[in-house]
This record gives structure tokens, sequence and C-alpha cells, in this order.
């Protein structure tokens, strides 16, 4: 993906691609592609835990 942003960038000087492409090779960023869970408060119920 980091060299997809590079040659993007190469080729059409978006500054939007170079600034994704120096955010990418910093250290950590392999994280930036997870996703974290929803905390509990923003999860959907599905009813499970309900009473009846």
């Amino acid at each position: 993906m980091r060299d997809f942003t590079w040659h993007v960038f190469t080729q059409t000087g978006d500054i939007e691609a170079y600034l994704l492409y120096k955010e990418m090779s910093q250290p950590g960023a392999a994280g930036l592609a997870t996703e974290m869970p929803a905390p509990e408060s923003e999860r959907e119920e599905d009813g499970a835990g309900a009473l009846l």
C-alpha cells in the first residue's frame, strides 16, 4: 500500500497521496489499517443478554 501511494504521488503530484505515504512511513503505522472494536455503548443490541 505504501508503494502504491508513492506511485500515485509521483504520477499525479497529489499532495494528499504524499501525506498518506509519509503517515504510513512512520513507526507504528501498521496499526492504522486495523479496525478498532466499537465501545460497548456503540455496539448494536442483539438481544442476547436481554431478560424476558
